[in-house]
């Protein structure tokens, strides 16, 4: 069963760093379309920066879930360091549980944010909803508890080994 759980772990955590930085390569073409139109065309396209800031909070929340997933988000270093085996089983478990309490937060919370912005528009993109960019909330939240369990169940500590 554990290997199942991390099997499919993997895979959403792999999907939500894909899509991550296909979000990060958006804007940066939606950036470079705003410069050349701006300053070459001479004609700005607004619509361009609200897009940026949507999938710039997009590619944050789904770059999340990488990140406890390899042990990078919520960590007690020199805790960790200093404990038996015992410990730093509670100590993965507490940070986990910790992570876990944040995660529930955050998706209940958007959750709300994205019902309640569902009838509001965005300024430069008056056909698009606010339900759009506050869903990258619960979503990100999602991929980011498998990752949170996942990291739990098999523990990668990168940041501990690349640390000097």
């Amino acid at each position: 069963m554990k290997q199942v759980y991390l099997t499919v772990e993997r895979a959403t955590t792999a999907l939500a760093t894909w899509l991550a930085c296909a979000m990060l390569a958006a804007a940066a073409g939606l950036g470079m379309w705003q410069i050349v139109t701006r300053f070459i065309i001479e004609r700005p396209a607004e619509w361009t920066e609200v897009l940026i800031r949507f999938t710039l909070i997009w590619m944050v929340f789904l770059g999340i879930p990488h990140a406890f997933r390899v042990g990078a988000m919520v960590s007690v270093d020199v805790l960790y360091r200093w404990s038996g085996a015992r410990t730093r089983r509670f100590l993965d478990t507490m940070v986990a549980l910790a992570a876990l309490l944040l995660m529930a937060v955050i998706i209940i919370v958007g959750w709300d944010y994205a019902q309640r912005g569902s009838v509001q528009t965005v300024a430069g993109l008056e056909n698009v909803s606010m339900f759009w960019a506050y869903l990258a909330l619960p979503v990100g939240g999602v991929f980011s508890t498998i990752a949170i369990i996942g990291n739990w169940l098999d523990p990668m500590r990168m940041e501990l080994e690349t640390a000097t």
